[in-house]
């Protein structure tokens, strides 16, 4: 057998992996020899126990040597016993069963004469002890608590600790010891009282609604206020001092105590206010060890229920901590300042210089926190100030700050703008700066700016255009500069008179579409950016006199008619269809009106209760006129003409049901309502505002998660169950008969406050065959609407098809005559798909 020293040095002269793993299995294969002896020499069986360790700490499997670490528990010797302990720590856990065999030793050496075995046997039980063996022996760690040895009494408060948190029902055993444990005058002592404490409290305030633990120690609090100030008072103190603070280690332990007793007491944190402001003003800031301090005190003030000026006297030190040259220092400052500037704003404006200053630190930890500091700082007052210097950290910043700086910025300037001009120059110097990274919440309120603020249309379209023409790798600028220049393009070709001189320049027809062909052709054309492109052609189409630069535009589009995207391709078509029809065109391009800037769809935030509760009632005063829906709905494809450039679902479409009906009562949209799909692309921003939301129109009726189906928003999905049809006893009313399509609803009500209704289509010709025929249906915001899927879509001379609806009410009874919007969706012998809308009360 080989010494441990002779192992380790075998291990380490390995040249190879190989050499090693033979000489780590030569040596586990003779410790397992060793221990197959049975030899009763206590320094072999030391010998190996040691090996293993080491073999433990390479990361091998040491299992076979478990119960050779419970016989060295059981000898005597402490060289055994302390061996013994460490490998028992190390090599098992409170899951091994073979543990339930370490009880009786610990029993026995927790009442052993010699202080360092009951130790010994402390620190394991504290690292390994179960439930079990906890509720077994927290009696001797109880009666060592009060031992007269400071020693034992230090190591008996951290088990306790251990066996508190493994076993909380013990607490109530601890209580009074950990009391006298706080009057303790040996520092060691009194440092592991207060950890027991501070963790039995903190445990406490963990479960809600329970503060018995915390009330039982706040007594306590004027003991710990004069210890406190004993420390911060005395003279050099050779055994405690380091770099000339006494014992700081417990200081932080008492103001940590402190902080959890004054949480939500006034009447403690009036005790301690003095302490503090005490310790803040006193201790040595130019070492580490006093900045631990101060850093632990500062948490105190903001913690308790302190006055305004000590609360400034602790952002002041979190001030003074930015100008420290160690990063950890700062770190935990600009940390510690962002969860302050919501309770003080004012003392944390005043240092916001430094923090400014931090945003060019090297260390990326620090710029980020710094940054986020930043933008908690920045109001009414200041965000001219802070904007311009976020806008110059942006210039220079990586790229993963900046996706997260331009949202902050367009929230920033969204909400605290002094005026529009401003706020238009800020976003597009963010989109110059980092367009790719701009997400399209910012990007849609943006566009709705402009849309809202006519005196600056002229402005916005010619800035965004000389902007264009110097970068167009800009993504974000890109899809910005296209929608407005599509929307306001005759703005920009009249020319205007601003101070700046580029802004004058004659701008020619020719140019701008010089400028969507450059775009098209280089690198940066993404489908996204030539989606908008293709729109903003369209519109300029009537927005140009040139024939020559019209027929140019309608050739691009119709030379996208066979594009590899189904989207473009389909967009393409449409438009291009729309050029047979001249004065139609002219109606549809028409400029879009102001949206109604709601505000659940502002990006920084939801609306509170009152204002919803006013939305709701602007809602209900305009009506939007159902011919300009229809007009819409038929000629860009079937989908949902939006009010908002938003794109983001913002936009309520059952309220646009309700409008349509009149704005009275409105619809609702029924139950379940279809899960939220997220925006695939940045397109469904603009294009909505003239109509399109990038869903493929004139889906079939029965595919529930089908574009058609969100229509109005309020409409209700088809599942692909089939059901029975209700029975027949009820009258059958004819609601739809146009081509011979027939559509007869069929009411049968409940109990409860309920209505099922059979809808029967019927083929009535002699030979015209009817394909895709589908009903989709609206009811009332007091009512909910379940639709299921038509048994029979292909309708053949003669034939009929059967649909359930079933309707019921949400606050009572359903009205005596049901209402219901329908939407009957059919193709007839193979021509393009029609959609008819009717509205049916029920007779």
């Amino acid at each position: 057998m080989t010494s441990l020293k002779q192992f380790i040095r075998n291990v380490r002269s390995a040249k190879t992996i190989a050499d090693e793993r033979a000489v780590i299995q030569k040596e586990s294969a003779a410790i397992r020899a060793s221990f197959r002896e049975e030899s009763h020499d206590s320094g072999i069986r030391r010998n190996n126990v040691a090996k293993l360790l080491y073999l433990f700490t390479l990361g091998e499997r040491t299992h076979f040597g478990q119960i050779e670490c419970l016989k060295l528990l059981a000898s005597h010797r402490f060289a055994d016993k302390r061996l013994g302990y460490l490998g028992t720590m190390l090599l098992l856990d409170e899951n091994q069963e073979v543990l339930t065999l370490v009880t009786n030793s610990l029993k026995n050496d927790l009442n052993h004469s010699n202080q360092y075995i009951v130790g010994l046997a402390l620190c394991a039980l504290g690292n390994i002890a179960s439930v079990e063996m906890s509720r077994d022996l927290f009696p001797e760690v109880e009666s060592l608590l009060s031992t007269a040895n400071p020693y034992i009494r230090r190591k008996a408060a951290l088990c306790a600790m251990r066996v508190c948190r493994k076993v909380p029902d013990l607490q109530e055993h601890f209580f009074e010891k950990a009391k006298t444990l706080l009057s303790d005058r040996n520092h060691g002592v009194l440092l592991c009282g207060l950890t027991l404490v501070i963790d039995m409290c903190e445990a406490e305030e963990a479960e809600e609604g329970q503060e018995g633990v915390i009330e039982m120690f706040r007594p306590l609090a004027g003991g710990l206020v004069r210890a406190l100030k004993g420390l911060t008072t005395s003279g050099y103190a050779p055994e405690h001092d380091v770099s000339g603070i006494t014992d700081p280690f417990l200081q932080v332990k008492i103001l940590r105590l402190l902080r959890v007793l004054g949480r939500g007491d006034a009447a403690t944190s009036e005790l301690i206010n003095d302490i503090l402001a005490q310790v803040a003003t006193n201790t040595d800031s130019t070492k580490n060890v006093g900045n631990a301090i101060l850093y632990e005190a500062v948490l105190t003030i903001l913690d308790i229920e302190a006055d305004s000026g000590l609360r400034v006297l602790g952002v002041n030190i979190l001030g003074k901590f930015l100008t420290n040259k160690d990063n950890n220092i700062r770190y935990v400052a600009l940390n510690t300042l962002n969860k302050v500037v919501a309770i003080e704003p004012n003392a944390v404006q005043r240092h916001r210089n430094t923090i400014l200053e931090c945003l060019r630190d090297p260390d990326i930890s620090i710029r980020r926190r710094a940054l986020d500091l930043s933008f908690m700082l920045i109001n009414e007052s200041n965000v001219r100030v802070l904007v311009r210097e976020l806008l110059a950290f942006l210039e220079v910043a990586d790229n993963e700050f900046k996706p997260a700086m331009t949202t902050q910025i367009g929230i920033a300037a969204d909400r605290f703008a002094p005026n529009k001009r401003w706020h238009v120059d800020t976003i597009l110097r963010v989109l110059k700066l980092a367009g790719a990274y701009v997400k399209e919440q910012i990007l849609s309120s943006f566009v709705r700016l402009i849309a809202t603020t006519p005196e600056l249309q002229t402005y916005c379209v010619q800035k965004l255009y000389m902007s264009l023409k110097e970068d167009i790798s800009q993504e974000g600028l890109t899809l910005a500069a296209t929608w407005v220049i599509g929307e306001y393009g005759d703005n920009l070709l009249q020319g205007g008179q601003y101070e700046e001189e580029e802004l004058v320049k004659e701008v020619k027809e020719s140019d701008l579409v010089d400028l969507f062909n450059n775009i098209l052709n280089s690198t940066y054309a993404t489908q996204t950016v030539i989606e908008y492109i293709t729109t903003a052609s369209m519109k300029l189409t009537v927005r140009m006199s040139d024939p020559a630069q019209v027929e140019r535009l309608r050739r691009f589009l119709n030379s996208r008619t066979a594009d590899l995207s189904v989207e473009i391709q389909q967009r393409a078509v449409e438009y291009t269809n729309l050029f047979g029809f001249d004065q139609v065109r002219r109606g549809v391009l028409e400029r879009m009106p102001p949206p109604e800037i709601r505000e659940e769809q502002r990006v920084f935030g939801a609306p509170t209760k009152k204002r919803q509760s006013k939305i709701l009632k602007d809602k209900t005063k305009k009506a939007v006129k159902p011919a300009e829906q229809d007009m819409l709905l038929d000629l860009m494809g079937g989908d949902e003409p939006a009010t908002s450039p938003t794109g983001n679902g913002s936009q309520n479409t059952a309220d646009l049901l309700a409008d349509i009906l009149g704005g009275g009562s409105g619809l609702s949209s029924p139950a379940p309502q279809p899960t939220q799909k997220p925006a695939q692309s940045n397109t469904a921003a603009i294009m909505d505002l003239f109509g399109s939301n990038g869903n493929t129109p004139s889906p079939r009726p029965a595919e529930p998660t089908s574009s058609s189906l969100d229509l109005l928003g309020g409409l209700a999905s088809a599942p692909p169950a089939t059901s029975t049809p209700p029975p027949s006893a009820a009258p059958a009313h004819t609601a739809f008969d146009k081509n011979d399509l027939a559509l007869t609803l069929q009411v049968q009500r409940g109990s409860g406050g309920n209505a099922q209704i059979q809808a029967r289509f019927r083929n009535s010709s002699n030979f015209s065959r009817f394909s895709g025929v589908g009903l989709q249906a609206a009811v009332p915001k007091s009512q909910r609407l379940q639709l299921s899927a038509i048994n029979k879509t292909d309708l053949d001379a003669g034939e009929e098809g059967i649909q359930l609806l079933k309707v019921a009410s949400m606050n009572g009874a359903l009205p005596p005559k049901l209402r219901l919007r329908l939407r009957v969706t059919y193709a007839m012998d193979g021509s393009d798909p029609v959609t008819d809308q009717v509205d049916w009360t029920e007779p």
